[in-house]
């Protein structure tokens, strides 16, 4: 197709844009390869079909926002045709050859499928362009007071043009340049059914004329793609490549609230957590790249939404727009990011589980605070007693240890002294050991097994924090040293299962102990009722008052630990209507509690984050709200006592024991 000097021509032209392309390319991988640690190949190579099939499907993409996701997933899909659609094309601009003018069924289907992604990318591109420029969503874009980088403000509208504009021109060339060669043949194809309607259009047009379209077609099109290649490293499109890639070398997580340990008796670290970005993993160097800048982890933070400074997708942004105007990993962090906002995070990991590519802002954030209150001694002072109360009592409410049993007053409760070879170790944890309103918790659970008749014990004054709270603090210390004493003590028990009535606890126990040696089998309360339900070893009465129960879904036991199901079945064995809000199980809306903001004041913001999951609760006009967590319950109740008591706030163990026979 093309003449001998042409072929010289794009050659040339190929060559000079993949040599721009590389030298954009090798600078981030170099910044990437700056971050600490390095890839585990093993895990990788066992991760191969799980990637592969989650990029094909686009499913991360559909959980929010439908309509957007399915015009992004016709261009994406699309553009996986148009990988082998362009290659075709050029060789065949070299040799005359061309799968499209293949007889037999592959021939007709690859023509079949280049017709469809065509029109699905020019579809999907010219949508998405009146939504980004036309219709202007607010979630597309930031609040003012956001700290985000002065160039991001203009330049994703302006990167999204410049991409949209390339891909429009690229599509609709090759659009138009086979429909001239169809024209050409001088009978419609029915393999190409919408390229052949546009043919029509072109039958009574010279021969030469449609030969001559044809080569423009072709120059604008593939001659686009050498134009935008260079610019690629540095457009958002980047995801393309690193989106996959992120995906598929991701370290294994347990959780994705799970930290990496921090070996504290290794007196040669001098540095703790993220001072600046080379301070950070490869893989959240890389999560920069990964970035696809659709804010939908802002769109699900609690504290975005409730009028705080702090905004994932702005970090992921910043940490961007740092690398693409010359700066380096020598970036300090809280150049990126506000300190204010480093301490509004409630580590719910609402961002990190919503988004498609599998960046994790909640990690960088965590790194920061173990950063500022190690290194610096930087953190919010409201937060010093928790501490400590945690390193003179091993609990943040600094209760003594000697009263640790105190709520088990009266209670058929054996420690493990006395029962040492129990079936079940529950895990009381220091809410229920030390809050009053939390011992009702514990205390209700107690009923419940004694009722089932179920071979437990616990640990008594020997049990400590976890030490949940220091960890999401930046005090890895403190949890450094609760998490060794605990280990010990547990691997001495050798618990065949351990129960807790807190999420908190069972997240640490069951995903951040294994880095201490510590490997457990960790269910919560509402599992444990489940069985005994299931097993027939209690049994409730179902004509209760026609109670409406909504249940609020603890971040640390449904996003973090894919715990659904048994609180829900709870409720419903105890005959309760249960009435769903609408953000629940992996979407559901944080109290507030988690990330140690329990033992502090919220950041300033438009509303409190209790309040505004209290409020969600009570548009549903249950009658009560049903949780499976301390910090939920602490915080429920004091929305519901701002409220005037208006709405009843109980755990689900307290409903159970409350429906016994």
């Amino acid at each position: 197709m093309l003449t001998a000097i042409e072929k010289i021509l794009f050659a040339i032209a190929i060559i000079a844009s993949l040599y721009f392309t590389y030298r954009g390319v090798d600078r981030i991988v170099k910044l990437i390869s700056s971050g600490q640690g390095k890839p585990d190949w093993k895990t990788a190579c066992k991760r191969i079909p799980q990637a592969f099939a989650k990029v094909i499907s686009f499913q991360p993409v559909f959980r929010f926002r439908l309509w957007s996701s399915i015009l992004h997933a016709l261009i994406g899909w699309g553009f996986l045709v148009f990988l082998v659609v362009n290659l075709s094309d050029l060789i065949y601009g070299y040799t005359g050859f061309s799968i499209l003018n293949q007889t037999g069924l592959f021939g007709d289907v690859y023509r079949l499928l280049a017709d469809i992604a065509n029109v699905a990318i020019l579809v999907g591109m010219i949508t998405m362009v009146i939504r980004r420029f036309v219709l202007r969503p607010a979630t597309l874009s930031t609040r003012k007071t956001t700290l985000l980088n002065p160039n991001a403000r203009t330049g994703i509208s302006r990167d999204s043009a410049i991409v949209a504009t390339f891909i429009i021109v690229h599509n609709a060339s090759r659009y138009l340049g086979e429909s001239f060669s169809v024209a050409l043949s001088g009978s419609a194809d029915k393999w190409q059914p919408t390229i052949s309607m546009v043919a029509r259009l072109w039958s009574g047009a010279d021969a030469n004329t449609l030969v001559i379209g044809e080569h423009v077609m072709f120059w604008l099109s593939l001659g686009a793609v050498l134009a935008f290649l260079p610019y690629f490293p540095y457009s958002k499109h980047i995801h393309l490549f690193f989106a996959p890639l992120n995906i598929w070398m991701k370290p294994q997580r347990r959780s994705m609230g799970e930290l990496n340990y921090l070996n504290l008796d290794d007196t040669s670290i001098e540095q703790f957590g993220a001072a600046t970005i080379k301070d950070l993993g490869w893989e959240q160097v890389m999560d920069s790249y990964a970035c696809i800048m659709c804010f939908r982890c802002q769109e699900v933070c609690p504290a975005y939404n409730t009028g705080k400074l702090l905004s994932p997708a702005a970090l992921e942004i910043n940490k961007r727009y740092n690398f693409n105007y010359g700066g380096g990993t020598d970036k300090p962090m809280l150049d990126l990011i506000p300190e204010e906002a480093v301490w509004a995070c409630t580590s719910c990991g609402a961002c990190v589980d919503i988004c498609p590519v599998g960046n994790e802002p909640m990690r960088d954030i965590l790194e920061v605070r173990r950063n500022l209150a190690m290194i610096e001694s930087k953190f919010p002072k409201q937060l010093e007693t928790a501490f400590k109360g945690m390193e003179r009592n091993a609990n943040p409410w600094n209760v003594s240890q000697a009263d640790r049993m105190k709520w088990a007053d009266g209670l058929n409760i054996r420690t493990i002294e006395k029962n040492p070879e129990p079936e079940i170790l529950w895990w009381v944890g220091c809410a229920a050991a030390t809050d009053a309103r939390a011992q009702k918790t514990a205390q209700a659970f107690a009923k419940i097994l004694n009722a089932a008749g179920v071979n437990y014990a616990v640990l008594g004054q020997n049990e400590q924090c976890t030490g949940d709270s220091a960890r999401r603090a930046g005090r890895e210390d403190i949890f450094f040293g609760l998490a060794t004493a605990n280990v010990e003590i547990l691997n001495e028990v050798k618990p065949k299962r351990i129960v807790t009535t807190c999420p908190h606890c069972l997240h640490t126990l069951k995903n951040e102990y294994p880095a201490f040696g510590g490997n457990y089998t960790v269910i919560h309360h509402t599992q444990l009722i489940n069985e005994l339900v299931g097993a027939g070893k209690i049994q409730m009465k179902l004509d209760g008052d026609n109670m409406k129960i909504t249940f609020h879904d603890p971040c640390y036991l449904g996003r973090q630990n894919k715990i659904f199901d048994a609180p829900r079945e709870d409720l419903k064995s105890a005959g309760l209507q249960v009435i769903e809000m609408p953000r629940n199980e992996s979407k559901s809306f944080c109290c507030g509690a988690g990330g140690a903001q329990m033992w502090k004041e919220e950041e300033p913001g438009t509303s409190r984050v209790n309040t505004t999951r209290y409020l969600e609760a009570k548009a549903t006009h249950a009658n009560t709200i049903a949780v499976g967590c301390p910090f939920c319950l602490t915080m429920m109740n004091d929305a519901s006592k701002a409220d005037g008591d208006s709405l009843q706030v109980k755990d689900v163990a307290e409903i159970v024991a409350e429906r016994l026979k």
